[in-house]
């Protein structure tokens, strides 16, 4: 991606990855509790079943290792269909939200309509999970692609390493800002500024979850219209900035 691509796109509101992360802890919680323990905004845990099912035979096994190709797949999809849309010259991230919308709003009117059998590896259920998992792919690439120096809004372990990471340098700043020293003081300051944006989307994960979970049990799939409509704004957020970028 060109250089002038990476500023233009640099400046994202840090409201913008919070709510995202929001999103994916959300539906991460909503199917986690229809789809039979699947997480599908990270592919860790399928990485585990893969390596247990040689001790250990799972029936519900097929739905969780299908999470990597699926998850690779729509990464994969997300990196060409943004370079194209790049090419173009059309809104990259407001058309890749789309995607990534279109894919939860056919997961929901799925469930809707026919829903989830009791079986783990029925084929609805397999193609619900495909769906979810895709949405959470989608998400992960753009992320990755469009928003420049953003941290993961999926994947909670590696935030948490650089919560860490950020945490102590900002005491070893403290520390030595105390002392006088200038490098301990912009250490300090950078710190500062990398937990400022990590925070809001640690928290927003959170909440998503929270929020997911409780909207499922009181309202069972009807609730992902909370995440439908927060990523119809997001799209109209994205038009309205490359609007303003073009103009």
């Amino acid at each position: 991606m060109a250089v002038e691509a990476l500023v233009a796109q640099a400046q994202i509101p840090r409201i913008v990855p919070a709510l995202l992360s929001f999103a994916a802890g959300y539906v991460d919680a909503c199917t986690f509790l229809v789809l039979f323990g699947l997480y599908v905004a990270q592919v860790t845990g399928s990485f585990v079943v893969v390596g247990a099912e040689f001790a250990h035979h799972d029936d519900g096994v097929l739905i969780k290792i299908l999470a990597i190709p699926v998850f690779f797949g729509a990464g994969v999809f997300t990196t060409i269909f943004a370079e194209v849309l790049r090419r173009r010259q059309r809104a990259a991230l407001a058309w890749t939200l789309a995607l990534e919308c279109g894919l939860i709003g056919t997961f929901l009117v799925l469930g809707l309509a026919v829903p989830f059998a009791h079986e783990p590896n029925a084929p609805l259920t397999l193609l619900a999970a495909m769906l979810g998992l895709s949405a959470m792919g989608v998400q992960s690439a753009l992320v990755r692609l469009l928003m420049p120096g953003v941290a993961s809004t999926n994947v909670m372990t590696t935030n948490t390493t650089l919560f860490a990471i950020d945490t102590g340098e900002l005491l070893l700043g403290w520390h030595g800002k105390k002392s006088g020293d200038p490098a301990a003081a912009t250490q300090f300051s950078a710190a500062r500024d990398r937990l400022s944006s990590l925070v809001p989307i640690g928290l927003g994960f959170l909440f998503g979850t929270a929020s997911g979970a409780f909207a499922t049990v009181l309202f069972g799939l009807w609730g992902l219209l909370a995440v439908v409509a927060l990523l119809l704004g997001l799209i109209a957020w994205a038009l309205r900035r490359e609007s303003d970028r073009v103009s």
